[in-house]
């Protein structure tokens, strides 16, 4: 239900309610997916993204004609004398919405109601009040999808990023959602005005920095977007340098660290591969970035079809193309960006706040902006689950990684690093965790996990202490195969004191200074069984560090809101 509108008049966001389904894409039947506004018709790939200008300008009477026989679970027709759920639910939201507020213009609608502006009687500013109408909440899914909305644009309220909500309203008919006015438009549209389609790279970056930085906001708080595209961003105004807002959380849901998402939604341009794969988290928000950024710089889309089906084939087999005009002229550090942002494969695509770190993104703006990314902070709090060969291992290699290698997490570093005194105290650390919301953690573990990092004891972590625990090793792997093999064969020498190939108990107790038993810590890597580790099996036991992140327990009190 996440609607916002410009002043301009055109509605910017579909609806969670009214979600438009897609023709089934071969994985089942029960798939729901956002249908794309005006973004699948195109006659040819070589035709530019202008032909969506056309495509979005229907006539409501023709938008809902096109969408004939698509309406979500949401819409259905209620049997003749049940009163609407929507009716029958009282929201506990304020009841004195018109003592506050004097409607003015319609700005759009869409399935459930229509936004207007309004202007405040206290002080006479004027804002953007979507109407929701409570009748049409027929079922269940309806009501929650509106009070999902509003609990989502209430976390998010503060950031510069996100369009501001001001209060929500109900009377006995409506639903009343205030939130701000932005009169700049939509960036699709702003897309569209440039010439060829296409944004320098210096202002594309400073639009790719923005919307990064909403995603990463969503998912500090345990959210994920699952709908990043243009049409969902809106300028403040009209001025060049206005700030960007995202606007529309209509498909946007809670989940629980580690858990995926089963369902299909988003829009197909924009969709990551895991989605088409029900298997999908706040990963996906960064893929959906990464074809926002092919855009931007080149005026093209970086999957194309005629049909659905076959932009979704695009999108789990295709690479995009970096060959044709204008990319041969565009920047070798916005190619790579856009490039590790479109990695197939989850695990290895940066998040939203590492992508924040990467040069092309940073150029002009501060560490300091960087927020917390949410692996790290995952990383680090599996970092103590792992046995003590593990642990060094990982510190083995991320000795072996250059300051290039290390910029993004140098950056996490410092951002934790609130006193700037080149280490991490318990609290420094304690306020870090505290960040990623979805986790309520005791004071106890938090020092369990500081102590776990903490290799020499002196209770503080840090940057090389902290690089062990907080790195990405698929990313690693995945970006630069060679490289890897280079790191981790490197990794693996400071154990192999011989250089007979093996990592034996011994030359684990002479490199660690461990006291006891050394056995017990191969066992976990020691695949074959014959008593000492490989070169493989070290590679392996670095790789199952790095997706042990990715499957971590659900925290405490929290339920995961996952869509059949």
């Amino acid at each position: 239900m996440g609607a916002c509108f410009s002043a301009a008049g055109k509605e910017t966001v579909g609806g969670a309610a009214g979600k438009r389904e897609l023709p089934d894409v071969g994985v089942g039947n029960s798939q729901r997916m956002v249908k794309p506004r005006g973004s699948v018709d195109n006659k040819g790939n070589d035709e530019n993204i202008k032909n969506q200008q056309q495509e979005r300008q229907l006539s409501p009477a023709k938008e809902r004609e096109k969408d004939k026989g698509t309406v979500a679970v949401g819409h259905k027709r209620r049997p003749s004398g049940v009163v609407p759920c929507g009716k029958r639910t009282d929201f506990g939201y304020d009841k004195n919405f018109n003592d506050r507020y004097a409607i003015g213009k319609l700005l759009g609608h869409g399935q459930f109601g229509y936004t207007f502006v309004a202007t405040d009687r206290t002080n006479g500013d004027r804002v953007a009040v979507k109407r929701i109408e409570k009748a049409k909440m027929v079922l269940p899914i309806a009501v929650e999808d509106v009070k999902r909305e509003v609990k989502i644009l209430k976390a998010l309220t503060g950031h510069e990023n996100v369009v501001h909500f001001y209060n929500a309203f109900e009377d006995e008919n409506y639903v009343f959602i205030v939130m701000e006015l932005c009169e700049g438009g939509e960036l699709l549209d702003r897309i569209l005005a440039k010439k060829d389609s296409r944004y320098t790279e210096k202002d594309a970056a400073i639009v790719v920095r923005q919307m990064l930085k909403v995603a990463a906001e969503c998912h500090l708080h345990g959210l994920v977007h699952r709908d990043m595209k243009p049409e969902n961003f809106l300028f403040k105004s009209n001025k060049e340098d206005s700030p960007l807002k995202a606007t529309d959380f209509g498909l946007s849901d809670f989940i629980k660290p580690g858990k995926k998402f089963h369902d299909i939604v988003g829009s197909a341009y924009y969709v990551a591969p895991e989605v088409l794969k029900r298997k999908s988290g706040p990963e996906s928000d960064a893929w959906s970035i990464g074809v926002i950024t092919y855009i931007l710089l080149c005026g093209r889309r970086p999957f194309w079809d005629k049909t659905e089906d076959g932009i979704f084939k695009e999108v789990l087999k295709n690479k995009p193309d970096f060959k044709r005009k204008p990319w041969p002229s565009i920047s070798s550090s916005a190619k790579d960006f856009v490039q590790k942002l479109l990695v197939k494969d989850p695990r290895a695509r940066p998040t939203a706040s590492q992508a924040l770190s990467h040069q092309w993104v940073k150029e002009g703006g501060e560490a300091k902006d960087i927020p917390l990314d949410i692996s790290v902070l995952s990383n680090m709090r599996q970092f103590v689950k792992y046995n003590r060969f593990k642990q060094f291992a990982l510190r083995a290699l991320a000795s072996t990684l250059n300051e290039d290698e290390l910029s993004d997490l140098r950056d996490q570093f410092d951002a934790i690093d609130v006193d700037k005194n080149g280490s991490i105290s318990l609290e420094e650390m304690r306020q870090a965790l505290g960040q990623d919301i979805p986790w309520r953690m005791k004071d106890s573990r938090v020092l369990e996990i500081l102590q776990a990092i903490d290799c020499n004891t002196d209770g503080l972590v840090d940057f090389t202490e902290f690089v062990a625990a907080a790195l990405h090793v698929h990313q690693l792997e995945e970006h630069d195969s060679e490289r890897w093999n280079v790191r981790s064969q490197a990794a693996f020498d400071k154990f192999d004191m011989d250089r007979d190939g093996y990592i034996t108990p011994e030359e684990l107790r002479l490199h660690t200074g461990l006291k006891g038993s050394i056995n017990p810590l191969l066992e976990e890597a020691d695949i074959d069984k014959d008593g000492k580790i490989s070169l493989s099996e070290f590679r392996r036991l670095l790789r199952t560090a790095s997706m042990g992140s990715h499957n971590l327990p659900s925290p405490p009190g929290v339920r995961n809101h996952q869509r059949p």
